[in-house]
């Protein structure tokens, strides 16, 4: 069954040029549960990209200490 999940930037931070702000956040469905225990999976990664343009990765920004993943519904 899928479920959706939000996804929001904890802090503020610039890494490799690339600039995310606390708050930034992304919705996404996954059928997986995942996303919950691992904020760097590929569902968070290309949620941020295809809403901001920014490469999670590049940011060094794809972990638990920089994203927060709640299960929406």
């Amino acid at each position: 069954m899928m479920a959706l999940f939000r996804a929001t930037i904890r802090t503020s931070k610039t890494t490799n040029g690339i600039r995310i702000e606390k708050g930034m956040s992304v919705d996404f469905a996954s059928v997986n549960p995942s996303p919950l225990y691992n904020s760097s999976s590929k569902e968070v990664v290309d949620a941020f990209q295809r809403k901001y343009g920014i490469d999670l990765h590049k940011a060094e920004a794809a972990n638990s200490t920089n994203i927060l993943v709640v299960k929406i519904v």
